[in-house]
């Protein structure tokens, strides 16, 4: 399988999948707090992605407020994907962070302001020295009213990008695709693994 690192493929072009969904151990490593939903009806969720999704991961179970968080893959064709897969190019899904929170403790607000602190947005299909399309920035959220919000933030983070010098804003920012958790080593990873790598890289701006 070559690897496509350029652009998304049409669904006619994507792996098959399966129909079994990874396996993954229900509790967080850090909250200890379940993963897997159904959540309770006073928690909200939204799903991001910047890059290598260890260390994305990481950046949002460190915020108050933040009850839960899982990685997976979303954005493609592919129903149930293999890491292995996703690499390839040939499922469409980027690598993503879902954040489960509880909205009288935190807002959806201050997670998009770590989201677009935490990486540059402007890279297209890539994150630094991570290239391919599962590395493309993202967010996938629950409701319009969620959508409308992280789209009137771009206009702002856009304005600094430009006053930077840096480029436009790639980010998807569409409503929810099916979020496919990954495999569980993935999980938690720098929890189990403390030297493990994380490249996430800010431009310096900030949401405040």
């Amino acid at each position: 399988m070559r690897s496509h690192t350029d652009k998304i493929p049409h669904k006619e072009d994507c792996l098959p999948g399966r129909d079994i969904a990874m396996s993954v151990i229900g509790k967080h490593l850090v909250t200890g707090n379940r993963m897997c939903g159904p959540f309770a009806d006073y928690l909200e969720v939204a799903t991001f992605a910047l890059g290598c999704f260890w260390g994305a991961e990481r950046r949002f179970w460190e915020q108050s407020g933040v009850v839960s968080t899982a990685v997976g893959y979303a954005g493609g064709h592919t129903p149930n994907p293999s890491y292995e897969e996703v690499c390839t190019g040939l499922t469409g899904h980027t690598e993503v962070v879902l954040v489960i929170f509880d909205p009288d403790q935190t807002s959806f607000e201050t997670l998009l302001s770590v989201f677009w602190e935490s990486h540059d947005p402007t890279q297209g299909m890539r994150q630094g020295n991570d290239v391919g399309t599962q590395y493309r920035s993202a967010v996938y959220c629950p409701s319009q009213l969620q959508l409308d919000m992280a789209l009137r933030s771009s206009s702002k983070v856009q304005e600094q990008l430009t006053a930077m010098g840096l480029g436009k804003i790639t980010t998807e920012m569409e409503l929810s695709p099916e979020f496919f958790y990954a495999e569980d080593y993935h999980q938690q990873y720098l929890i189990k693994n403390p030297n493990g790598y994380c490249g996430l890289r800010g431009t310096g701006i900030s949401c405040a």
